[in-house]
């Protein structure tokens, strides 16, 4: 359905079994929508309803769910979901962390040309290496910094180009999510 987009999930009221709750998956194209139906707690039914103006009928197809583990990022679970015999790892997080991540995503995006960017931490962990410093110039995917979060590193790098303002880490300092780690002008 979302190829490499992150789909936000969003329980809307009980099912049709009074306590199972109904789980909104989102949008589809063309104002299509998709929900989760569940049968159990191994197993649900994928609801592909059409938008209005699609005479196609909606679709369902059978999903099952492997037991739920501890994620990479601290709150978000893993569950393996088999769909029509493929076989996928969902990482699922809270909804007010996927929010702040998302915002610090597109943070680059969303500032015009001649704007200062804020470069924020998706990821709580330790400045493992700074790859840039206050007043070089950077190009839009250039590496400014890495991250080590759980034992691995997540390198951050610049949603645009321009010139790095200010950076607001050192090497082995502690960051939370959504913390400046850097200025870009």
């Amino acid at each position: 359905m979302s190829g490499q987009r992150p789909v936000r999930a969003r329980i809307v009221g009980p099912g049709a079994a009074g306590d199972d709750p109904v789980v909104v998956v989102g949008a589809l194209p063309g104002g299509a929508t998709a929900r989760i139906e569940w049968l159990d707690p191994a197993h649900a039914i994928l609801v592909e309803e059409p938008s209005r103006d699609d005479a196609a009928g909606s679709t369902r197809t059978r999903l099952t769910l492997g037991p739920i583990r501890r994620g990479q990022t601290p709150g978000s679970v893993v569950r393996e979901v088999v769909v029509d015999g493929w076989r996928f790892e969902v990482e699922l997080e809270p909804e007010e962390r996927a929010s702040l991540r998302e915002r610090a995503r597109r943070a680059g995006a969303s500032a015009g040309p001649d704007q200062p960017v804020e470069i924020r931490a998706e990821i709580p962990g330790r400045v493992a290496a700074l790859a840039v410093g206050a007043g070089q110039a950077v190009t839009v995917g250039q590496p400014l910094l890495v991250i080590e979060a759980m034992k691995m590193l997540n390198e951050i790098k610049a949603p645009r180009g321009g010139t790095i303002a200010r950076l607001c880490v050192s090497v082995g300092a502690e960051v939370d999510l959504g913390d400046v780690l850097a200025v870009l002008e």
